[in-house]
């Protein structure tokens, strides 16, 4: 039996945001045999933006019922259920912490309709529901509500199982033991890992530290681990795991300085073997005979410190460019074209000429030190305010005169309170994969950033 889910949000995170609307339809596997949709009062404000994608209106959901109103109704009608929807992630994290809220354990095997889709319908464009539905004939009416998304989730499910005629649903559903792993493991930790972020630990029979990670969700990461069969050392890896340990941070920066900091001081085996660093090329300048500024990207080494790192050599290149044509600068000295005269751009009036000395070196290099400045933190003195381990509680990391210093957690009533902040951080080494990372997480996330 399935119970088929959508819910509509007030926004992407289950800890900040709430449900606004839920769908239950219960199917045998043949037919919908139960039903329940319902908008639910999530007693915060709903953005117009989340209103302009669903059209659920603060005054909507004013006479709704609360989520603890009808908490039983959803244990009841799911209980036994195989928990479906289209991402399933999303909403199962989402139902998971509104009973986590109510002091509630809610735990039911999941199955994700597009994983399945992925395997029972390879090789389509896209799996969103909107475009997966079209691609397979499946009419898709009142989207973005939880009773018509929930419908057109039905709907594809029916269709997936009518087609899934090497039983992949069934295998997703009970994976089985992953060959070679000790069998311990499954009784003692597996029920238990967590869907939550932070970092986790692999450890051999001997209680040696054999790998250290972090994830955004922390049993599914794990559990790729246990079912990897792409290389020998990563099965190698697997078999010798013995026990799982894992530390919870509450939001994925924290995560990442985390693993960062316990990789150095313990050097895991198969965090060396597999060499984990991710920022594997930098940006380094440095200045030609002639008094230019130029720039490469190499690989990065421990005797010097890059202006920013990159995961691929490529990304290293796609950036550099946009950023010398923002600033106006030579794609020559900027190492993106290998000419004997002057660069391309030279030729159809987009550089200056610093690449044949047509412009003066200072007045290039001027533009050069403005480009560099946005590799230096806004301010000196900061904190980076994000998601904590538990609802009302905020994660703080902490730099000061541009040097990282650690990370700490306090009461989100204390959110601009510099000092309690301040005096929440544990100490860190600082360090040059430490700036990387956190650089990195500031240009691709909305984080709060508190002057000290």
């Amino acid at each position: 039996m399935f119970a088929v889910i959508d819910i509509e949000t007030t926004g992407g995170s289950p800890k900040n945001d709430k449900i606004t609307e839920i769908a239950i339809f219960i199917h045998d596997g043949l037919t919908i045999v139960d039903e329940f949709v319902t908008l639910v009062d999530p007693e915060i404000n709903i953005p117009y933006y989340i209103t302009g994608l669903t059209g659920i209106t603060n005054e909507m959901v004013a006479d709704a019922p609360k989520f603890y109103e009808i908490a039983r109704k959803i244990v009841e009608l799911t209980e036994d259920q195989i928990f479906v929807a289209h991402n399933v992630n999303f909403d199962y994290s989402f139902v998971r912490n509104e009973f986590k809220n109510l002091g509630y354990d809610y735990s039911r095997k999941t199955l994700d309709t597009i994983r399945l889709a992925r395997q029972v319908v390879p090789g389509l464009p896209s799996y969103s529901l909107g475009k997966l539905c079209s691609s397979i004939g499946i009419s898709l009416n009142n989207r973005h509500r939880a009773g018509g998304d929930a419908l057109a989730t039905v709907k594809l499910l029916e269709e997936l199982l009518n087609r899934d005629h090497k039983n992949i649903a069934a295998k997703i559903l009970k994976p089985g033991h992953p060959e070679g792993l000790n069998e311990h493991i499954t009784k003692k930790v597996l029920n238990k890992l967590p869907e939550e972020t932070g970092v986790y630990y692999f450890w051999n029979e001997q209680q040696e530290l054999i790998y250290i990670g972090k994830s955004k969700v922390i049993r599914t990461r794990i559990f790729q681990h246990l079912h990897n069969q792409t290389t020998r050392k990563a099965m190698e890896m697997r078999d010798r795991i013995a026990d799982i340990t894992w530390e919870l941070t509450g939001n994925e920066l924290i995560a990442l300085l985390l693993e960062s900091d316990e990789i150095k001081k313990h050097k895991p085996i198969y965090n060396r073997v597999q060499r984990r660093s991710i920022f594997n090329y930098g940006l380094f300048a440095f200045e030609d005979k002639n008094g230019y500024i130029n720039f490469s990207i190499s690989n990065t080494n421990d005797t010097e410190a890059p202006l920013t790192t990159f995961t691929s050599k490529r990304e290293g290149r796609e950036l550099l460019t946009q950023w010398v044509e923002n600033y106006n600068l030579c794609h020559k000295l900027s190492g993106l074209y290998d000419s004997g005269g002057a660069c391309f751009h030279k030729g159809i009036g987009e550089c200056y000429g610093a690449c044949t000395g047509e412009e003066p070196a200072e007045s290039y290099n001027l533009r050069v030190q403005n480009f560099l400045k946005r590799f230096e933190y806004e301010h000196q003195d900061f904190l980076i305010i994000d998601q904590g381990k538990s609802k009302g509680e905020i994660g703080v990391v902490c730099i000061e005169k541009g040097q990282y210093r650690g990370f700490g957690y306090a009461d989100a009533e204390h959110e601009n309170n510099r000092e309690i902040l301040r005096d929440t951080i544990r100490f860190y080494p600082d360090n040059r994969d430490i700036h990387a990372l956190i650089r990195l997480y500031l240009r691709k996330n909305n984080a709060k950033v508190l002057p000290l």
